[in-house]
């Protein structure tokens, strides 16, 4: 393979690279395969350029918009995927593990871009609901969230060079910003391909992503408060960049998501003979052996029942055993290589700490079993097991980490002393508990999820699709407490909003829906001419209203209505009943005030609105006896636009309408948001 220098993207142009710094080898044979020089960036104007030229793009873009934009990006880098597994081979990943980096970090896209219809198709967010802060209700509060007018910079571990960018830039470009991606050095030339392929698709706005490969000494002292920062790597590093003068003194948001010692823990009950057991053995022999051990979400620590630890041991020196260390290119290979030498140099030498207070029990450092490969050339080691019989004393377990197929096997004696060895490590990306037993499960989780970012509880029942305890899903939060480093990403609409700036709005309720775009209770309702029934999704202003004609609820409204529906609930229908009750006499179903007042809204004849669409927050606020007179009070209160699936798709948006149902005192007895499917005018 011809050896050229990897580059960076910066500022709308590849950078010429600077004399030769460093050489990067591949992980199977140990040839040189690339090298990275300093091309002497200048990061002040980087990050500027990111802000204005990007950022101003992105952030005029609605979330509909960018959510399509992603889900055109997922589909263009698919297309291209099996380029990156060539690729992808180098870092001595097989297959499997080039399926977790490529296709999960596509995959990511596709579930961002799919989030967008959890947002409006709007710039901005609407978050949580209208505070009312004085009593006649003509002074309220309200939560907006912007996109922030930074950029986001993101320092990635070697271990994933790709789903460690698009994890990240999935979440950032649906919210609005534009991002800096600085990969780790030893692995940059898997992220730089994919960033060549992204530029060259035209996808993204131009300064939405730039690329840094070689060192990235001195971005940090050019960050602003508008900017994010996320580091994931070791936790060492990762300290030091959040102690920085720059983000202190900025206030600089930084997400730090660093390598923990992670534990599974196998159920008291969970016996050798059960299916559990099996399950147990076979996620630790994965985990221990994906990527080599090289993943944040390892499993670093087995902590087992002391009466079954040495059927642990032989379960796991089996299934160690019959793992295939060599070539990932060879089809028999289930293990391959470390990212490089010096990444085994390291490992080595923590597990050296490691075993002044741990027995190997399995493995080491050397074996004779590679395939298709040379141990001297390569960055190969083999699946090791330690045993450490008294974890509670000797502490190195829980505090020393080797970033590769390495994993320490230990005895507790109840669950409490479990959840106590779990929390030793201080704080993790992610535990497990494997177990049937329901109780068990219950008390572990509770017990021990202050010290966790997440807990899998594995079964025979979940086993059959759960996606195990090391892979991070993107509608879930990833991060941790502690030694983790206190962060958290993905998490769906959660991790989006790490990336807006959330301001508290107050005024009027008719000023509050004209900047929102969302009616807010007690502001203007201008009479809806024509009804909003023969309006098209186009024509509906927020806040237009239609006020009903009136109907006088009768005792035989609720007997008619609990013959239909077969609701005879007490207080609808034995008036005897009712003392010590909050009624005065029988009272009307609350559903039935909702049903008549669909009755009053609704205009019959065929028209834009196709169907509805849903219920939301109903809610019944006053009793409704016989003899009360009731109208409705029908509002436009958002308009939530819909992309056609294909061409004979009809053009429609969804319509959410206040139902303001009120009494003849024009107290409101029941309020609801119903959802509709409206048609679009004729394109």
């Amino acid at each position: 393979m011809k050896i050229r220098s990897i580059q960076s993207y910066a500022q709308g142009q590849w950078m010429a690279p600077g004399a030769a710094d460093q050489t990067l080898y591949n992980a199977i044979d140990g040839n040189a395969i690339y090298t990275v020089g300093d091309a002497g960036h200048d990061f002040a104007s980087i990050l500027q350029y990111g802000r204005t030229t990007g950022g101003k793009i992105l952030r005029k873009m609605t979330f509909h918009e960018r959510g399509r934009m992603l889900k055109a990006l997922a589909f263009y880098l698919q297309e291209r995927k099996e380029k990156y597994y060539e690729i992808s081979a180098l870092t001595g990943a097989t297959r499997i593990d080039s399926w977790i980096d490529i296709e999960g970090g596509i995959g990511n896209l596709f579930a961002y871009s799919s989030l967008r219809r959890q947002f409006p198709n709007e710039s901005y967010y609407v978050d949580g609901e209208t505070a009312k802060l004085s009593k006649q209700g003509t002074f309220v509060g309200h939560h907006i969230m912007v996109p922030k007018e930074g950029v986001a910079v993101h320092i990635n571990a070697f271990n994933f060079p790709i789903w460690g960018m698009l994890e990240k830039v999935a979440v950032n470009f649906l919210a609005g910003m534009p991002a800096v991606v600085k990969p780790a050095t030893l692995t940059a030339y898997l992220t730089e391909e994919m960033v060549r392929d992204i530029v060259d698709s035209g996808i993204l706005p131009e300064g939405s992503l730039q690329l840094i490969c070689g060192s990235a000494k001195g971005i940090i002292d050019h960050v602003q408060s508008q900017d994010v920062v996320t580091f994931t790597g070791s936790a060492h590093t990762g300290r030091s960049l959040k102690r920085h003068a720059r983000i202190i003194d900025e206030a600089v948001p930084f997400n730090m998501e660093a390598d923990s010692l992670n534990a599974c823990v196998l159920g008291m009950k969970s016996a050798p003979g059960t299916a559990e057991f099996d399950l147990f053995i076979k996620e630790v022999r994965k985990e221990v052996t994906v990527k080599s051990g090289q993943k944040c979400t390892a499993i670093r620590r087995v902590i087992v029942p002391e009466k079954y630890l040495e059927d642990v041991q032989i379960a796991l020196g089996k299934a160690f055993a019959q793992t295939a260390v060599g070539n990932p290119r060879n089809e028999k290979v289930r293990m391959g290589a470390l990212a490089g030498q010096s990444q085994r140099t390291d490992v080595l030498a923590q597990l050296e700490i490691l075993k002044k207070e741990s027995e190997v029990v399995f493995g080491g450092a050397e074996s004779n079993s590679l395939i298709d490969a040379d141990y001297e050339k390569g960055a190969f080691l083999f699946p090791t097991l330690l045993l450490n019989s008294k974890p509670l004393v000797h502490t190195s377990t829980h505090e020393v980490e080797a970033f590769g197929p390495i994993t320490t096997l230990m005895p507790y004696s109840d669950l409490d002393e479990a959840i106590l060895l779990t929390k030793m490590g201080k704080g993790s990306l992610v535990c497990s508990i494997v177990t049937n037993d329901a109780e068990e499960a219950r008390n572990f989780t509770l017990g021990a999820a202050s010290h966790h970012g997440r807990i899998l509880i594995l079964n025979e029942t979940s086993a059959k699709e759960s996606t195990g305890h090391g892979s991070p899903m993107p509608l879930l939060v990833h991060g941790g407490p502690g030694r983790a480093g206190g962060g958290e990403e993905m998490g769906g609409k959660r991790g989006v909003m790490h990336y807006l700036q959330r301001t508290a709005i107050q005024g009027s309720p008719s000023m509050l829906t004209a900047v929102t775009n969302v009616y807010q209770y007690g502001a203007d309702q201008p009479e809806a001419n024509p009804h909003l029934f023969r309006q098209y999704f186009e024509d509906l202003r927020i806040g237009d209203t239609v006020f009903t004609h009136k109907h006088t609820v009768t005792d035989a409204d609720i007997v008619n209505f609990a013959n239909v529906s077969g609701d005879n609930f007490y207080a609808h229908m034995d008036a005897t009943s009712l003392e010590g009750t909050i009624f005065e006499r029988r009272v009307a179903h609350g559903y039935f005030v909702l049903s008549k007042a669909a009755g009053l809204f609704v205009d019959p004849k065929k028209g834009p609105v196709l169907l509805n669409y849903g219920l939301e927050e109903a809610r019944f606020t006053k009793p409704v006896y016989p003899g009360m007179t009731i109208g409705v009070r029908f509002t436009v209160k958002e308009k939530v636009d819909q992309e056609k699936r294909n061409e004979e798709d009809i053009a429609k948006g969804i319509v959410k309408f206040l139902v303001d149902v009120y009494d003849e005192t024009g107290e409101t007895v029941a309020l609801a948001t119903i959802l509709t499917m409206v048609k679009k005018r004729e394109q």
